[in-house]
């Protein structure tokens, strides 16, 4: 929900919230308006280089990225341990540019911005799909992890 609220302008969340307290939705479909463009990492505690597997432990440092058309959702922080036993989701960045490369160019900053030592995390995988030229230029489907990123192209952290 975090790109449709970027470029819509709309708080998703207080909308659901006021529905189920019974009041009427404030906008309707007319209403909405799309500007720009968005784009979502989810970061997980996860090993790419070894088909993803979950990687419980301590967040020995944290640095995210800020800056104008950059959010960060995350509930991490520097002595935070994963735990092994559910969703490895650690954070979620989402960038907004008017344009489509401009969210792009954004978000690859922000990965490479993005600092977390303790566990290895998906930052690598998606800087890859973000340097595959098929991505980028927006012709990708449902196949194009499978078909395009292989174990062997997902740099393993250092």
């Amino acid at each position: 929900h975090p790109v449709t609220e970027i470029i819509t302008g709309l708080d998703l969340v207080r909308s659901q919230i006021r529905v189920a307290a019974g009041e009427p939705l404030e906008f309707t479909q007319a209403d909405l308006s799309i500007h720009g463009h968005a784009i979502e990492c989810r970061i997980n505690a996860e090993d790419p280089a070894h088909d993803f597997r979950p990687s419980p432990g301590r967040i020995e440092y944290l640095h995210f990225p800020g800056g104008p058309g950059v959010r960060v959702d995350s509930h991490i922080y520097a002595g935070y341990r994963v735990p092994p036993n559910y969703d490895s989701l650690i954070a979620k960045i989402i960038t907004w540019g008017d344009t489509r490369q401009e969210a792009l160019a954004r978000m690859r900053r922000s990965l490479s911005e993005t600092l977390i030592d303790g566990v290895p995390t998906t930052i690598p995988f998606h800087l890859r799909v973000l340097a595959d030229e098929e991505f980028v230029a927006g012709r990708f489907d449902t196949s194009f992890v499978p078909s395009r990123m292989t174990v062997a192209s997902v740099p393993h952290p250092s």
